[in-house]
């Protein structure tokens, strides 16, 4: 795979000696995890708590170093970071892995599931295991799925109430294949955005809208600009914290085993805090002026339908789906 590097980024990592692994002259491994996610995150909170217990499993040999707010890139910058081993982990919506790991495009499959309930049960079994695996032939495994709800539209100029109030817009779109055949699908025009230039694309009129959950839409301060929240709920991407197998192989198996268990335990503290961070964001853009309301979701299933037969004609994807739809039996 051609791996295509900002040259900036690169001589940040030289100039400030950024090594992999661990620092020198020290017995404390530092493994550096970047995002792009607001410090006040569900997620970037869970990685503290993930921080926290590390250092306590491995009694200070291993310690994690944050950087949120795209400090070191954008999602997809950052992914690329891992595979040369320049970065150690990072945590990236579904969607972007999908260009790396074909068989998460499942999770741009409108409609996939029935309920959070499902969700949660296919990412914690057998399937769960499987997808996160996807990766690591491009150096990339991965470790956890965090919570990052469902994905709905936000407009600026009319609420979305049928798929033919998307007729002629622009909406932001994740570099993702499936979400841009669902955005083509719904008859709308899929932009291409990085989430930090989002703010200033609505700004100034480079896109009419965007989707994504209610705190990502208040953290962003999204609400300020856009003032219809249309909670149709088509997606739910998960988020998914990756480590580098540059930096994975070099660990020895209790260190492996101390990261993997404090992730592990972050998971299902991310997921609480998720749900009260739901509440307060949806409730927060009301009281900022935000109209929000709940379109008929039948309308937008069958819009897209012609995605899951687009998918079926891989029976290796066919399969997949069909195992997903019977852990909802």
């Amino acid at each position: 795979m051609k791996i295509i590097l900002n040259l900036s980024f690169f001589l940040i990592f030289i100039l400030t000696g950024f090594t992999v692994g661990c620092t020198q002259k020290t017995s404390t491994r530092i493994i550096r995890l970047g995002h792009g996610l607001d410090n006040t995150h569900s997620v970037h909170l869970a990685m503290e708590q993930a921080s926290k217990h590390l250092e306590l499993l491995s009694k200070g040999a291993l310690k994690l170093q944050i950087y949120p707010n795209q400090q070191l890139g954008s999602e997809r910058e950052c992914l690329e970071l891992l595979q040369i081993g320049s970065l150690d982990m990072t945590k990236v919506s579904g969607a972007v892995l999908e260009n790396f790991a074909p068989k998460l495009k499942l999770f741009g499959l409108p409609f996939l599931f029935e309920d959070k309930e499902h969700l949660f049960k296919v990412l914690d079994g057998p399937i769960g295991k499987e997808l996160l695996s996807e990766g690591e032939d491009f150096w990339l495994k991965g470790l956890a799925f965090y919570d990052s709800g469902s994905r709905s539209f936000y407009t600026k100029e009319r609420p979305i109430m049928q798929p033919d109030d998307l007729s002629g817009m622009k909406i932001r779109v994740q570099e993702s294949v499936s979400a841009f055949d669902m955005i083509k699908q719904l008859g709308a025009a899929p932009t291409p955005i990085s989430w930090g230039e989002l703010y200033t694309a609505l700004q100034q009129g480079v896109v009419d809208g965007a989707e994504n959950n209610p705190p990502s839409f208040y953290l962003s301060r999204h609400y300020e600009i856009c003032k219809y929240y249309s909670i149709d709920e088509h997606t739910m991407i998960p988020d998914v914290l990756l480590v580098s197998t540059h930096l994975w192989d070099r660990l020895n198996a209790q260190e492996q085993k101390w990261l993997q268990e404090a992730i592990d335990q972050s998971v299902p503290y991310q997921r609480d805090l998720w749900i009260q961070s739901e509440k307060e964001a949806l409730q927060a853009v009301i009281e900022a002026g935000v109209e929000v309301s709940y379109p008929k979701k039948n309308t937008f299933q069958l819009a897209t339908q012609r995605m899951y037969e687009d998918f079926k004609k891989d029976p290796e994807l066919a399969a997949l789906i069909q195992q997903i739809k019977n852990e909802a039996d």
